[in-house]
This record gives structure tokens, C-alpha cells and sequence, in this order.
């Protein structure tokens, strides 16, 4: 299940995209928990997914986005079967360069499991240049 509310970032709203989901046995390492690279995977999957909900099929064939950086805080470990929802949202989007959030939490105590940020450049799809962020990309993720 994916929605979108909104949240306070400086003087503009950003828009808040939510996905909820079960983990899967896949993703449960040697120590029989969620393995640190899952969490990173969720992060870019829910960046992609914000992505196409809001972007038009002319902007998802003109542009790709690409990571320069990651960083990820741990805060608690999460199990197989549990419940989990990440939101993420942009704090920041200006030359060609954007500032991505995540969290994700445990729904039944509401425990945050990882506080991560992604900066992300936009490309032009076919050149793999860097592009600069238009109001019109902008305003998809924040108002």
C-alpha cells in the first residue's frame, strides 16, 4: 500500500510518499535479521516508486535520477514477518542536484528502524548528462 501526505521543510511542503509492506525471508542475513543492504534497497525502491506516481511518461523517458550519496543511521533491528512502512520524501531540489529523506518504522510499536538521505542528480536520459531540475519536477515533490 503507497499514499502521500505532506511535511514541513523550510518554507515549502514536501510531499510524503508511504509504503507499507511485510519483510520477506529473503532479506534476513546469518544473524536472523534484516540484512543492512535491504534497508538501503527499500530506500531506492521508495525513491523509484515516488518517482513514477508523480512523474508524467514524458519526464520518466527524459530523465533518470542518479546517486552521488548515501547515508543510513541503523537505529534497531527489524525480523521477518514484521510489518514495516518507509516514507521518503525530497527536502531539496535546485541545479541539478536533490536532497532525499527516508524513514522507516515498525507499524505495530512504531519504532524507527533507519533514518537514512540520498542526494540524487537528475540526468537527461539519453545524453546520461547532468540536467538541471525544473520548477515543473520541483513542484512534483514539493509545493
Amino acid at each position: 500500500m503507497s499514499r502521500a501526505s505532506s511535511k514541513a521543510s523550510g518554507d515549502r511542503r514536501a510531499e510524503v510518499f508511504s509504503h507499507q509492506f511485510t519483510v520477506p525471508s529473503s532479506t534476513i542475513d546469518t544473524q536472523g535479521h534484516v540484512n543492512n543492504l535491504a534497508f538501503l534497497e527499500w530506500c531506492l525502491e521508495a525513491a523509484e516508486a515516488h518517482w513514477k506516481q508523480n512523474a508524467t511518461p514524458t519526464m520518466q523517458a527524459n530523465y533518470i535520477w542518479y546517486v552521488l550519496r548515501h547515508s543510513i543511521d541503523y537505529k534497531a533491528s527489524a525480523f521477518e514477518g514484521e510489518e514495516l512502512e518507509i516514507n521518503t520524501w525530497v527536502t531539496y531540489a535546485e541545479g541539478v542536484k536533490s536532497e532525499r529523506h527516508y524513514k522507516i518504522f515498525r507499524i505495530k510499536d512504531n519504532k524507527t528502524l533507519v533514518e537514512a538521505k540520498s542526494i540524487w542528480c537528475l540526468l537527461n536520459a539519453n545524453t546520461q548528462r547532468p540536467a538541471k531540475i525544473t520548477e515543473e519536477i520541483r513542484t512534483l515533490f514539493m509545493c
